[in-house]
């Protein structure tokens, strides 16, 4: 992705890079690259930026290194153990901050992919199963160990189990074993998995299609999909029925149904 223009920032660390509308998140504190307090706060910061920048109408998540993620930063979370409270506040703030950026990919108006070319452990993989689609290389793997180290992967849990099902989700709970690309695309934890040299080509392919859609037909839809996923059924047709008739009252929605009828390439506003 060499060809990318680069955006200035100040916020470490995470990398930033927007072209064709397309805002590259590159997690950029190897060898770990650890969900720390710091790598949260940048990943927040990052991502609400992009929600208010209307040049911005895809996110992709990846990072540097041979490690998408490996969760926690466990030697700041030892270092607590010597608060006065043996590190509840801290415990409780992290906790509190890694849920809220996990919600927030999922809340966000643009559509998210994690671009994973690595191991995506504990919160990592959390990360991963937060976003919207997931392109991993046949090199990547997966797993939420904290049951191998006295901690169960509790929070990375919610996201896992609204992604896989729950006898999967469990098995990689209870096992803390790592599984292959090829397994987590088959329980449902990533959408596609590429040859190493692909991964680029192929998320960029994905990106592009996607913002080559309206922003304002993407933010309603990805709303209304997480939303209607947590209601029941008749309540979820009734939900998604009000929505479908404010979108097709929206600029976009007439302009696309009258390109198609006039077999011609819709003209976007966005509104």
């Amino acid at each position: 992705m060499s060809h990318l223009r680069p955006v200035q920032s100040d916020i470490s660390p995470v990398h930033a890079e927007t072209s064709a509308g397309i805002c590259f998140l590159t997690l950029d504190s190897p060898p770990a690259n650890a969900l720390s307090m710091e790598m949260i706060a940048s990943l927040r910061a990052h991502l609400a930026r992009a929600a208010n920048d209307d040049a911005v109408r895809v996110v992709v998540l990846g990072a540097t290194g041979k490690v998408f993620s490996a969760g926690h930063d466990l030697k700041e979370i030892a270092a607590h153990r010597a608060d006065a409270d043996k590190g509840r506040a801290f415990f409780t703030e992290l906790m509190t901050e890694c849920g809220a950026l996990m919600q927030e990919i999922v809340r966000h108006p643009k559509p998210v992919i994690a671009a994973v070319a690595g191991v995506a452990s504990a919160a990592g993989c959390q990360l991963v199963a937060s976003c919207d689609l997931a392109i991993a290389t046949t090199e990547a793997t997966f797993a939420t160990p904290g049951v191998n180290i006295g901690l169960f992967c509790s929070t990375p849990m919610v996201a896992l189990s609204r992604n896989v099902s729950r006898k999967q989700a469990m098995e990689m709970l209870l096992t803390g074993e790592m599984i292959e690309a090829t397994t987590a695309r088959e329980f449902g934890l990533v959408n596609r998995v590429v040859p190493p040299e692909y991964l680029n080509q192929i998320v960029g392919k994905y990106a592009q299609a996607i913002a080559s859609k309206s922003a304002l037909t993407l933010k309603i839809g990805k709303e209304a999909f997480y939303a209607q996923a947590e209601m029941e059924l008749s309540g979820a047709y009734e939900y998604a029925g009000r929505v479908m008739v404010e979108n097709m009252l929206a600029r976009d929605a007439e302009e696309g149904i009258g390109a198609f009828i006039d077999k011609r390439k819709p003209q976007w506003e966005d509104v």
